[in-house]
């Protein structure tokens, strides 16, 4: 099978601006965004600025796209993506890989359902802190992309396939020994450090150098422990720790995406983090009494932002 050459990007905000920055920064891709409608009419002739570099790169309507894309990296807000799925099964081939390292536990299924599971692998983005400020975008640190197969029939990507594209374009990267448990692991720091931010307003140096503020991430973050542990998937306190050593790694001024969601007045993806904490816990009668607590002022400030 051929090396992966054509990505697209779904998703142009700072998480698929740092990506596309990546990419077309290594030899041999062709990068490109696909949008339509508002999105579309936005990105066209607009210039990418990352970390005060300037990209001009192609920006492609779903209905005219010449080839199927060898990668398609899907990195969309939740809220987004019932209104992109067709987009993304229009980039689709034989030989297509999709990749998405969108926040929570449901966008394989969602993107699976229109384009086919056995082009799917599990991933996580970790520790990437990506930052849009107006139409510029910044990273410190590309963290790294952990990704997995969905099953273990062998139907699936090649995992080497996807693995020499991120090596070849630099990105940090990791197949673990269990994908499930690592995706849990990511949904817990962002029910923990994104939810903690938003009420907050306080950047990852905040939680760096403020016992209170860590106290809180940790409250959240053992809800979700013990449900996991209810669902059969191995997360502990351990897990906790470590992230409290990748957080001390990032920059001290660095924002979550829910914080600048929060800060820009757009809607918050809080509905895949403590509404999903609340809803499991109910479902396996697991208290969840910071996630409900959470959840609430979140909404309160959304509804505040008018969104």
């Amino acid at each position: 099978m051929k090396a992966i050459r054509n990505i697209s990007i779904v998703g142009a905000g700072a998480m698929g601006a740092a990506y596309a920055a990546m990419f077309t920064d290594a030899a041999g891709f062709a990068v490109s965004f696909v949008a339509r409608g508002k999105r579309y009419e936005r990105l066209k002739n607009k210039t990418l600025t990352v970390n005060d570099r300037l990209y001009n790169l192609p920006v492609v309507h779903p209905d005219k796209v010449a080839e199927p894309a060898d990668l398609v990296l899907v990195a969309l807000k939740h809220h987004h993506l019932e209104g992109a799925v067709d987009d993304i099964a229009a980039l689709v081939g034989k030989d297509t890989a999709i990749l998405s390292v969108m926040n929570g536990l449901e966008s394989e299924a969602t993107i699976g359902a229109a384009c086919g599971m056995d082009k799917l692998v599990y991933a996580i983005a970790v520790g990437i802190d990506a930052v849009r400020e107006n139409d510029r975008f910044t990273y410190a640190n590309p963290g790294k992309i952990v990704f997995g197969p969905i099953g273990d029939g062998g139907r699936g990507p090649k995992l080497d396939r996807i693995q020499e594209a991120l090596d070849r374009a630099g990105i940090p990267n990791e197949v673990p020994v269990d994908i499930v448990q690592a995706m849990w692991w990511k949904f817990m720091i962002n029910v923990g450090i994104n939810q903690a931010s938003a009420v907050l307003r306080a950047t990852y140096g905040v939680f760096q150098s403020s016992p209170d503020a860590r106290t809180l991430i940790r409250s959240l973050m053992e809800e979700v422990v013990s449900l996991a542990k209810k669902a059969g998937i191995g997360l502990s306190e351990a897990d906790i720790d470590e992230w409290d050593i990748i957080m001390n790694n990032l920059s001290a001024t660095g924002k979550t995406s829910m914080l600048q969601d929060v800060e820009a007045g757009r809607k918050t993806e809080v509905e895949i983090f403590a509404g999903k904490v609340v809803a499991l816990g109910n479902q396996y009668l697991v208290p969840t009494p910071v996630n409900v607590t959470l959840q609430r002022i979140i909404k309160v400030i959304e509804y505040k932002n008018g969104v």
